[in-house]
C-alpha cells in the first residue's frame, strides 16, 4: 500500500512492516522489537538474524558492546565506510530485542545506507530491524510493485517517480572476530 511520507512514518511506529529504497536492495523493515514481523513475511528462518539499520552511527553504538579499544576500531571502520553497503556484525548489548536475533543472541548486524530516502525514513523513526526485500532463500526484489506483490498490505512511499534504484548488490558483511575482521559476505563494499 503506498503511503506518504508522514503515514509511512507513523505506520512503523505503530508497529506495521514497511519497505524502502536504500542504496543496495530494497530493504524489509520494522521497529527492533517488531521483528518476528519479517521473520514471518519472508518465511525466514529463525538462524538468520536481521540487521539494524539507521540514519547515523551514534544511534547504533548502543546496541553494540566492547572494549573502548574495540569501539574506536568500529568507529573508524564506521567513519572511512558509512553512510555505505557495509554491515559490521560486532558484540550485541542487551538492548538488542532478542526477536531481531533468536538463535544466536551474541552479535548483531548494524549498518548506516548511502540513499536519501532510507536516511529520511530512518532519521524519524529511529534504527529500524532490516533485511532484504524478499522470500527467504530468493533473489531480493528490485522494485516496489514487485515488493507490494510479494508482501501485500506492505507499507510502501508513494513516490513512483522517484523510483529509486540501489546497486541491486548486497552489502559487504564483516564480522568482528575480536582481532580482526571475518567477511561473511563479499558484496558492494572492499574492507581495507
Amino acid at each position: 500500500m503506498q503511503v506518504s511520507l508522514d503515514a509511512f512514518v507513523a505506520g512503523v511506529q505503530a508497529g506495521k512492516l514497511v519497505s524502502f529504497p536504500t542504496d543496495t536492495v530494497p530493504a524489509l523493515a520494522a521497529l527492533p522489537e517488531q521483528g518476528a514481523l519479517i521473520f514471518v513475511a519472508k518465511q525466514r528462518p529463525q538462524d538468520k538474524p536481521l540487521i539494524l539499520m539507521a540514519a547515523c552511527a551514534t544511534e547504533l553504538w548502543p546496541f553494540v558492546t566492547g572494549t573502548h579499544q574495540e569501539y574506536e576500531i568500529w568507529q573508524q571502520v564506521a567513519q572511512k565506510y558509512w553512510p555505505g553497503a557495509l554491515t559490521l556484525v560486532l558484540p550485541a548489548s542487551a538492548r538488542v530485542p532478542k526477536v531481531m536475533i533468536p538463535i544466536e543472541p551474541k552479535t548483531i548486524g548494524i549498518r548506516v545506507p548511502d540513499c536519501a530516502i532510507a536516511q529520511t525514513i530512518l532519521a524519524q523513526t529511529g534504527p529500524l530491524a532490516t533485511t532484504s526485500a524478499n522470500l527467504s532463500g530468493q533473489p531480493p526484489l528490485q522494485t516496489m510493485a514487485e515488493i507490494e506483490a510479494q508482501f501485500p498490505g506492505i507499507l510502501t512511499l508513494a513516490n513512483p517517480s522517484q523510483e529509486i534504484q540501489g546497486m541491486g548488490a548486497p552489502s559487504t558483511v564483516a564480522k568482528w572476530t575480536g582481532k580482526n575482521w571475518q567477511i561473511l559476505r563479499q558484496g558492494a563494499v572492499r574492507l581495507e
